[in-house]
Parts: structure tokens; C-alpha cells; sequence
């Protein structure tokens, strides 16, 4: 028995890394896994069937069970057929992990059209669109009068929270990710429906290059920036235990957890009418003044 016995999740980007923790974590507790997975590089580049087939074995051999899938979550038809193998093989759907993504990582001055295109829609439009299909079904649950204990787990990232320099799409898309968490609690708690979000700092094919001396493993004790550190809050916040929490976005590294105090109104200053371009500089100044310094961009 674990804190998911008996519910349904699907885990995208479940082949390698966070996901393929997250996935093993869930079976862990009890949970049946839809293992979506491309079989991408880590430019997004490839396919293969063999991660998502590899990571069904290993639910299997916990004694769990899990089904193998391998669209692309940002194709809207085959976000559908995603969270369809959910109701056709286990006959309902609890928790959505969005974990899918790859980078491609540039210099703002030297990013093209069609690498800002490529990040911000398998990330982005990924978490939208897998998500859509599934609140819809959700929705018409409780609409039937049905109970429903349905959970959103989206995947963020520092980078989003702060911003990464060379990773201007990355930070753009996972930004965006954080906000689109915030609108889903607020419109889909009526209907049982949570969403939360997670920065993870942990060892993946998109950290290890780009912070290869941070992700090294150490030669003994705990590793810090094993994936498998993430999983345990994912696996909660895909619980009914965790109904109670919605809209928050937890930073996770280590055995470190905290949760992100995003933006939020600050000081201000009513000037009563229009402001003057020429007098507007020294008012904006006093009101910076007021504030801590901004966290510093990763990288800068």
C-alpha cells in the first residue's frame, strides 16, 4: 500500500531522467503508469520505443502495471490518444505529470526561429495540451456528479523562476508553465481538479551538459542531484492527500524543499494623474528602492 494505491497517472517524458523517477515512484505507491515517452535525444531529435518499453518493465517487475506510449504530447491529436491508452487500459485517469522536453540551448542573439518554435512547443504547448484533454474528462465527471480527486503535476524549472542565460526559450517556456499552473487551480478547483507545479534541480541530459561540474556525482554519500529525490513530492502532489494544496510551485533539490514565492503586487505609488515621462524615473526609483535585490539570472 502506498499513498497512490489504486489511482491512474500518466507521466510524460517517462523514458529517461525525472520522468522515468517519477514513473518508477509512482508505481512505487501503488500507482498504474501510462509511460509516455518519444525516445528523443536530448535536442529532441530521434525516436525510439525502446525507453518507454524498458521503464513498463521495470513497473512490472515492482508488481505494478503500466502501459507504454509513444506520441508527441505537443501534437493535440496525440495528446488525445495519451490520455485515451489511460481509460483504455486501466479504465480511468487520476494524475497528469508533465514532465516532457528537451532544449536547445543558444545565446539569445544567436537563437533561430525554429529552435525557439521547437522548446516553447514541446514544453509549453505539451503541458497544455495533454492537460486539456484530460480536465475536459475530468469536468464531465463532476458535472455527472461524480467524485473526482484529479491532479495536475507540471514541471517547471529554476530557469523559469529566474531566468538562465544561453537557455532564453527554455526560461521563456517554463516560465510560461509556472503561470499556466496558476490559472488552472484557480479555473478547475471546482471541479476536485489541483495544479501544482515543480522546479527540479537534479541530473538529467538537459543539466548535465550545461552544468556539468553542479550535476557531477559525488564519489560517496548522498547524491544530491539524483532524480529520484524529485519523485517522492511528485508522487504527492498526484495523492489524494495532497487535495488541500493548489497553484503553488515547489522548488525541490536534494533533500531541499521549498516552495516559490513567485511575483506579487509590491510597493507603489499613486501619482493622482498621468505621469510625466520626465518624473516618472525618480518614483520608479524610490519604489525599487523599497525592494530586496532580484534573485540573480543562472549563469550571470
Amino acid at each position: 500500500m502506498g499513498i497512490c494505491d489504486g489511482r491512474v497517472a500518466i507521466v510524460t517524458g517517462a523514458g529517461r531522467g525525472l520522468g522515468r523517477a517519477h514513473a518508477l515512484e509512482l508505481a512505487r505507491q501503488g500507482a498504474r503508469v501510462v509511460v509516455n515517452d518519444l525516445g528523443v535525444e536530448s535536442d529532441g531529435s530521434g525516436q525510439s520505443a525502446t525507453p518507454a518499453e524498458q521503464v513498463v518493465d521495470e513497473i512490472r517487475a515492482l508488481g505494478s502495471d503500466a502501459v507504454a506510449n509513444g506520441d508527441d504530447v505537443a501534437s493535440w491529436d496525440g495528446a488525445q490518444r495519451i490520455f485515451q491508452a489511460a481509460l483504455d487500459k486501466f479504465g480511468r485517469l487520476d494524475a497528469v505529470v508533465n514532465n516532457a522536453g528537451f532544449v536547445r540551448d543558444r545565446m539569445l542573439v544567436s537563437t533561430g526561429e525554429d529552435e525557439w518554435d521547437a522548446v516553447v512547443r514541446v514544453h509549453l504547448k505539451g503541458h497544455f495540451a495533454v492537460t486539456r484533454h484530460a480536465v475536459a474528462h475530468w469536468r464531465d465527471l463532476a458535472k455527472q456528479g461524480e467524485p473526482v480527486a484529479a491532479r495536475i503535476v507540471n514541471t517547471s524549472s529554476g530557469a523559469g523562476l529566474l531566468g538562465s542565460v544561453g537557455q532564453a526559450a527554455y526560461s521563456a517556456a517554463k516560465a510560461g508553465i509556472a503561470a499556466l499552473t496558476l490559472v488552472e487551480a484557480a479555473e478547475l478547483g471546482r471541479y476536485g481538479i489541483t495544479a501544482n507545479a515543480i522546479a527540479p534541480s537534479a541530473r538529467t541530459r538537459m543539466t548535465e551538459g550545461v552544468f556539468a561540474e553542479r550535476m557531477a556525482a559525488p564519489e560517496s554519500g548522498f547524491d544530491t542531484m539524483d532524480p529520484a529525490n524529485v519523485s517522492p513530492l511528485v508522487a504527492w502532489l498526484a495523492s489524494e492527500d495532497s487535495g488541500d494544496v493548489t497553484g503553488r510551485v515547489f522548488e525541490i533539490e536534494g533533500g531541499l524543499l521549498s516552495v516559490a514565492d513567485g511575483w506579487r503586487h509590491g510597493p507603489s505609488r499613486d501619482n493622482g494623474d498621468r505621469w510625466d515621462a520626465a518624473a516618472i524615473g525618480a518614483a520608479a526609483r524610490a519604489l525599487i528602492a523599497q525592494l530586496p535585490a532580484p534573485e540573480p539570472v543562472y549563469g550571470a
